[in-house]
């Protein structure tokens, strides 16, 4: 695996960085950016991720519209906000239907549309705006996104129902709503743009991770998914590898590390990888930028920070106990420790005396045996089959529809949204159980998916296509959750900007539920740790600087160390 040296590799027109949160897509598109204008090159960086730290990053005011970067005359920037397009994207297909449709119809359909779906949608429209633009094409060599479309959304744009608003009449008075129907006028242009995305000699998919098996994972995922769909041109960047450790953190930190990066060996040695090592320095500022892909340690551009006092998740505990919860939910983004941090909850509730049901969604079962002991109760859920359950159930209640419709269905039930559905439906039985005192589970429905089941107060209604007979599991289901009494959603997060302005964003559409969401778990942080005067001093302070923001504007924010002691969840 070489060192990413952008002056020797063959860089197409087109450049879509993807990835999970926080792995730095961002930090190195911006950076390519700046190093591609020095060479001589005209260049146009747009980011369409609603967790875009840019303006911070180029340290000026940036609006959709492309804007020349002062002292880098070939550079043009513009920070798109999907989550505001979302929104008029929204209204602008509803408002036909207003004073036709029942209010509850419009309520759903409203709901359908408040999704992560629909702003993919609304970050498409704004790469069509650049790829089917030729006068860009024309003024740019380069033109660099900092995120990229899902396999999902470009799917949706194979579907010709996806195109269209039908409203059905059926036995479950389901509203039917195609993602795209608001853009139909425009199908041919996002069409020809996703043939741009599928030619090799304009367009690659720049796929960003770290050296941990989440983000590595991920970056597979969605690699197939766009291999299926003929978008080919790949290659891979793992940010923030270690060089040189020193300090006993990096070195714990670099073998860890290199003890992944063995694991996918063959995947990585089938696609142009590179490398970018983890520098000393935060990359804010045109200066730090230009450092990112040399060898240059001498910017010093981080200050001293004092770490606020937070809370543990021993005091978190004791105030579910003393406010008398009866559901713990975890929940956060992917790669951030939900599962750990569920297991540790429910290890410390059992500790004082009260019996847990553990419902975990993770596979591996790592850290602890499913057998129960004397205080907690483990069961595992398993997602995938959960979801095929319930697509089996979906599409035999569809038979009657045509094959377009059905078409659109499927890819629907593809959606983070139905998965949430399927998963909600799955550990309904759980919460109905009476005889643990308290239940855990390490995975939460988004407000989004609550409000979307609570849209027209029935559970075969919300799903739009499900006709079965509803348990009393399920319908009594939604209220318990919604339930601030009864129920304590904890986000997980990292002491990073984007995991933190995402697990934000979930806060938000919790409120929109009615939940009182107030306890954060900041996991894995090396924030306590003692200055190492390496090169992870500038992350321990940025992440002291992350989580006092956090203090000053949370009621409850535990800090759990980087080296948490692993061996006391084993024993559940």
């Amino acid at each position: 695996m070489q060192k990413f040296n952008p002056n020797a590799i063959s860089l197409t027109k087109y450049l879509f960085f993807t990835g999970k949160g926080g792995v730095g897509k961002t930090s190195i598109s911006s950076a390519l950016a700046v190093y591609l204008s020095e060479q001589g090159k005209r260049v146009a960086l747009v980011s369409t991720d609603p967790a875009s730290n840019l303006q911070d990053i180029f340290e000026m005011d940036l609006t959709s519209e492309l804007t020349q970067v002062p002292s880098l005359q070939n550079l043009y920037v513009a920070n798109f906000e999907p989550i505001e397009a979302a929104e008029k994207y929204k209204q602008s297909v509803i408002k036909p239907y207003i004073g036709v449709l029942p209010e509850f119809a419009i309520k759903n359909m409203e709901e359908q549309l408040s999704g992560s779906c629909t702003v993919e949608v609304a970050a498409f429209n704004e790469f069509t705006a650049f790829l089917a633009n030729r006068d860009y094409a024309e003024q740019f060599d380069h033109i660099i996104f900092d995120t990229a479309p899902t396999g999902h959304t470009l799917r949706m744009l194979e579907l010709p129902d996806a195109w269209y608003s039908f409203i059905e009449s059926s036995t479950h008075e389901a509203s039917c709503l195609g993602q795209l129907s608001g853009l139909s006028d425009n199908k041919q242009i996002y069409l020809e743009a996703v043939n741009k995305l599928k030619d090799t000699s304009l367009t690659t998919m720049m796929f960003v991770a770290r050296g941990d098996q989440h983000s590595i994972h991920e970056l597979i995922r969605a690699m197939d998914e766009l291999r299926d769909l003929n978008i080919t041109n790949d290659m891979v960047i793992i940010n923030g590898i270690i060089e040189n450790p020193t300090s006993n953190l990096a070195r714990q930190k670099a073998n860890k590390e290199q003890s992944v990066l063995k694991q996918f060996e063959d995947f990585l040695n089938q696609v142009p990888t590179y490398y970018v090592p983890m520098k000393q320095f935060n990359i804010f500022g045109i200066e730090a930028m230009k450092q990112m892909f040399t060898d240059d340690t001498s910017i010093n551009n981080h200050e001293s920070v004092v770490l606020d006092k937070g809370y543990s998740i021993d005091e978190l505990v004791n105030k579910m106990i003393k406010d008398n919860k009866r559901f713990i939910f975890t929940m956060g983004k992917g790669g951030v420790g939900k599962t750990t941090i569920a297991k540790i909850i429910a290890k410390r509730l059992a500790r004082q005396d009260k019996s847990v049901l553990l419902a975990t969604t993770d596979p591996a079962n790592i850290w602890y045996d499913t057998e129960s002991n004397d205080r907690v109760t483990v069961k595992y859920i398993d997602e995938v089959e959960a979801l095929r359950e319930y697509e089996a159930e979906v599409l035999a209640a569809a038979e009657h529809l045509s094959q377009d419709q059905i078409d659109y269905i499927k890819e629907d039930l593809r959606s983070p949204c139905t998965q949430e559905i399927a998963f909600f439906r799955a550990f309904s039985d759980f919460i109905a159980d009476k005889s643990h005192d308290i239940v855990v589970i390490d995975t939460a429905p988004t407000g989004h998916t609550l409000l979307l089941l609570d849209a027209s107060q029935s559970y075969h209604k919300e799903v739009e296509r499900n006709t079965n007979v509803l348990p009393s599991s399920v319908s009594d289901l939604l209220p318990s959750i919604t339930n601030n009494d009864l129920t304590e959603m904890v986000i997980v997060t990292l002491a990073e900007p984007t995991p933190i302005k995402e697990a934000e964003r979930l806060k938000v559409d919790l409120e929109r539920a009615g939940i009182n969401q107030r306890m954060w778990v900041v996991n894995n942080t090396i924030a306590a740790q003692a200055d190492t005067h390496d090169m992870f001093d500038s992350k321990i302070q940025e992440e002291r600087k992350q989580i006092n923001k956090l203090i000053a504007h949370q009621p409850f924010v535990a800090i759990q160390p980087y080296d948490v002691n692993i061996e006391e969840v084993a024993e559940i």
